[in-house]
């Protein structure tokens, strides 16, 4: 038999299969979403078929922003719950989780190996994966060139929190004549301060951050948010796919 975790969130679909006796991963999937998550989860479904895995022989459980659009799935789940728990399989010890998404970031205290408390910014994209993405388009750069370009920049205020203002600021930036690596620089730091004021609202117990989400392969992003919180912020190539992680692990 094998567990399927199932995570569709606002930007990107995840998937992780497992075997139900040892719980090692035996294959992952990353897709954007898109503009339907039911198309996406058609999609996902039919990845699943070519691998013979069925509703037959697995429990799938669905998790995310799109956790409903999965009618073949035997449950649904919260992201938060899906995270934590894949979190600590990939981290093998008690952490705070960061999870910097497309249109929310949420800080989970993960406490014997469960969920014991979290909180989340979802009222607003500033500090989210969409935030730095709008951003990296004004710039002109991508995702990964925007961390590139911030390692090399010098220090840069970029003050407003909402993301239509922050433009009109990054765009002013540029007008004046900014190196593109300062003005990075900023974007990066606006997301750094958003996540440690969540953070310290927070006030976890834990002395370990884990980093998961689509930043989880950005050396710098570590660095910075370690700089920022006085704590060390590890991660791990998997830690995108933690919540799928953390689906597959609740059968």
């Amino acid at each position: 038999m094998y567990c399927v975790g199932i995570d569709i969130g606002s930007a990107a679909a995840k998937v992780i299969v497992m075997s139900e006796d040892d719980r090692k991963i035996l294959h992952h999937l990353l897709m954007p979403t898109g503009w339907s998550s039911k198309e996406t989860a058609l999609s996902i479904q039919n990845w699943l078929k070519d691998r013979f895995i069925t509703s037959d022989n697995s429990h799938i459980t669905a998790t995310g922003y799109g956790r409903v659009s999965v009618p073949y799935a035997d449950k649904v789940i919260t992201e938060i719950t899906c995270h934590g728990r894949g979190a600590y399989y990939l981290n093998g010890t008690d952490c705070t989780v960061i999870d910097i998404g497309g249109q929310d970031t949420k800080i989970i205290s993960v406490k014997n190996g469960a969920v014991s408390n979290f909180i989340m910014n979802d009222k607003c994209s500033a500090g989210t994966g969409r935030f730095l993405e709008i951003m990296a388009n004004t710039l002109g750069v991508n995702l990964e060139e925007i961390f590139e370009l911030a390692e090399k920049g010098k220090e840069v205020l970029i003050s407003s929190m909402c993301t239509v203002f922050a433009e009109s600021e990054v765009i002013s930036l540029i007008g004046n004549g900014r190196p593109k690596e300062d003005i990075a620089w900023g974007v990066v730091n606006s997301i750094v301060n958003k996540v440690c004021t969540l953070s310290t609202k927070l006030n976890s117990e834990n002395d370990k951050f884990f980093l998961t989400g689509g930043f989880c392969e950005s050396r710098y992003m570590c660095e910075q948010l370690s700089g920022k919180l006085k704590k060390p912020v590890n991660s791990n190539p998997m830690a995108r796919y933690a919540g799928a992680i953390g689906a597959a692990l609740s059968r």
